[in-house]
């Protein structure tokens, strides 16, 4: 776990990454970058409608399981699947690999992303920087083919500034490729947009990899979920428990 700023210290740093994306004359138009999973979308609930979906469909078979899917809840699941599954009560090895294998062919896939809900705050914060005049670029791990038109209705949906001037959604374009190398490669191009004032991220590595492209911009991780063995933070990158400010 990461050191979280004070409520005061987010609202301060919050606020102030606002005020800075105005634009300035004879500067360039000020950009302020998103990960969507675990920093501005909590996608739990759609691990559960899916694992519950799952329950459903063997009710007659196996009732003990589809009662105990009917009883998670988005704070019953960590990262890693498995500990969801033991924190209800699923932990026969067959039980558990069935569900991670439907699990993983509906969660990456566009008709589940409209469980997704937005972290507090999340949407008041992006459309008072795209107000102000900042360059908004949603940059995802999710992959161009199977998740983008999903995750274009999901932003629009919650109230994001997305299909508009001054917004762009960007994706990876081969499924199989690892988030944090697809993102090390990717994030030097944001440049092109405008100057990278801010980058969110709740994956360590990616918020340490944004840190030294933009020394000069605030790299701030945010304290929801990452992977197993991520790595220490970077000095200068903060952490911010949700937007609220």
């Amino acid at each position: 776990m990461f050191d979280s700023l004070s409520p005061s210290a987010q609202s301060d740093l919050l606020r102030g990454l606002v005020e800075r994306s105005r634009p300035q004359p004879g500067h360039a138009r000020p950009v302020v970058v998103f990960d969507l999973d675990g920093t501005i979308f909590d996608n739990r609930p759609r691990t559960c409608a899916i694992l519950r979906a799952f329950g459903e469909k063997c009710v007659l078979e196996r009732p003990d399981l589809t009662e105990k899917l009917r009883g998670l809840r988005p704070h019953h699941v960590p990262y890693l699947l498995t500990e969801a599954m033991a924190a209800i009560g699923i932990t026969d090895d067959s039980d558990v690999a069935a569900l991670h294998q439907h699990w993983v062919s509906c969660f990456f896939v566009d008709s589940w992303l409209h469980h997704d809900v937005a972290l507090p705050g999340a949407t008041q914060f992006a459309k008072a920087c795209w107000q102000n005049g900042a360059s908004l670029v949603y940059l995802t791990g999710r992959d161009l083919p199977n998740m983008a038109l999903g995750s274009f209705a999901s932003l629009r949906d919650t109230g994001f500034p997305i299909g508009v001037p001054g917004t762009s959604l960007v994706c990876k374009p081969d499924p199989a490729t690892p988030d944090e190398h697809y993102k090390r490669d990717v994030c030097p191009e944001m440049g092109r947009v405008g100057e990278v004032i801010a980058s969110f991220d709740n994956e360590p590595g990616n918020c340490n990899a944004f840190l030294e492209h933009f020394p000069r911009a605030a790299s701030v991780l945010l304290a929801t979920q990452h992977m197993p063995g991520a790595p220490a933070l970077t000095p200068g990158v903060v952490t911010i428990n949700d937007f609220s400010i």
